[in-house]
């Protein structure tokens, strides 16, 4: 099984030796990883020993993130249930491709449902199941598996979203920090970025001040009299939140460019990364999101009402991710993320949410709905003209 595994790694560009390959077989053979006291065996254990024999760089680590998901489906169980899942449930073999008007037979169920319905699936499988309708698998209408369709259910063993009609998702990676050091394509959004100005002169005073030289030396008869000011500086403070990872790997380039001009226009900038809603906690590195936790709460007490407030996102989720507790995709949130979008735009009044998705199918997505109406409708498109807008509003 192990040898396809190889290839996979090696399709996706990673540098994996043969020599690396038999290393992680020997380990194996020595029972580095085993089974645990009820006979399985931990995906997890396998992963961690798997990237440490055969990622020797940690820039790689987001392209074996992708391919150990495609190959395996199913990392982690995000959802608190103790069963493991055979790996041969989740293999891609087939992938469904429906009609609409075999999509709209199909009933979706509730959340509740849901949720008790996938616990009795865990208690009662005992194989593989591919095209059904009932069953974890893959290739068919039922709400919990990979590659087949259902208009509300739960992704398991799926490399990346299909028909973003899933509710939670299993699979669990490693996201990317956007890069600040994007220049290309920034001028613009620069130019666009700096109706949002405040100036001040702090500092030293390091810039000649002519105005005010002139009238010293005339008022002192002619004999030179040298005034200096301290520099301007836009001194706006802004707070900016971005979504990343999901949907959003289809925005990395333009949120890039987005976050490069800021950096470089925002003298007081501080920034978090959220997915999908904001939760009780939010993160600045998405390597070590899950170990460096920064709480909502502190950072709203941090931050001052002077900071604007802006969210990056393309507001594509199940409503369940916004209006639901426990709706997150990846963990089990005790209060729903509209009550924390709510907490975040009262301690901060001038907000506004920047969406990377085409304005045209805004319309088409209840969650951006939804959003949009937790903004008070301050909702602006990632273009040159939505950013003029935005800025214009946070500036008032």
């Amino acid at each position: 099984m192990l040898i396809d595994f190889f290839y996979t790694l090696r399709g996706a560009k990673l540098p994996v030796s043969v020599k690396e390959y038999l290393a992680l077989l020997e380990a194996l053979q020595a029972g580095v990883v085993g089974p645990a006291s009820d006979g399985a065996y931990s995906l997890d254990d396998f992963y961690f020993l798997a990237r440490t024999a055969l990622v020797k760089d940690e820039k790689h680590y987001d392209k074996f993130d992708r391919a150990f998901g495609a190959y395996f489906k199913g990392v982690e169980m995000l959802a608190d249930f103790s069963k493991d899942l055979p790996l041969e449930w989740l293999r891609k073999n087939l992938e469904l491709e429906l009609s609409p008007e075999e999509k709209a037979k199909i009933e979706k169920m509730g959340w509740d449902e849901l949720m008790e319905t996938l616990k009795k699936r865990f208690e009662e499988q005992k194989a593989r199941h591919e095209g059904g309708n009932k069953w974890i698998g893959t290739g068919g209408t039922s709400p919990f598996g990979a590659y087949g369709f259902n208009p509300q259910g739960i992704r398991i063993g799926q490399d990346k979203s299909r028909n973003r009609s899933a509710v939670k998702v299993w699979d669990q990676r490693a996201y990317k920090d956007y890069d600040d050091s994007q220049e290309l394509g920034t001028r613009n959004i620069k130019v666009a970025l700096r109706r949002l100005r405040k100036f001040a002169r702090q500092g030293s005073e390091e810039e000649l001040d002519l105005d005010d030289t002139i009238r010293s030396t005339a008022a002192n008869a002619g004999y030179l009299d040298i005034k200096m000011v301290p520099e301007r500086h836009n001194n706006v403070k802004v707070l900016l939140l971005m979504d990343v990872g999901g949907t959003m790997d289809e925005h990395i380039a333009r949120v890039e460019e987005l976050f490069s001009a800021a950096k470089a226009e925002f003298k007081h900038l501080e920034f978090y990364y959220f997915h999908n809603c904001v939760y009780d906690f939010m993160w600045k590195n998405n390597r070590r999101r899950f170990a460096e936790k920064f709480p909502t709460w502190d950072v709203i007490r941090k931050y001052n009402k002077d900071y604007k407030l802006v969210f990056v996102g393309d507001a594509t989720m199940s409503p369940y991710e916004i209006l639901q507790p426990g709706g997150s995709v990846e963990y089990n949130n005790e209060e729903a993320g509209a009550e924390w979008l709510q907490r975040l735009t009262n301690a901060f009044p001038k907000f506004a949410w920047i969406n990377p998705e085409p304005q045209g199918v805004w319309q088409y997505r209840q969650s951006i709905s939804v959003i949009q109406q937790l903004m008070n409708n301050r909702m602006y498109p990632l273009t040159l003209k939505g950013l003029e807008e935005c800025m214009r509003l946070l500036s008032k």
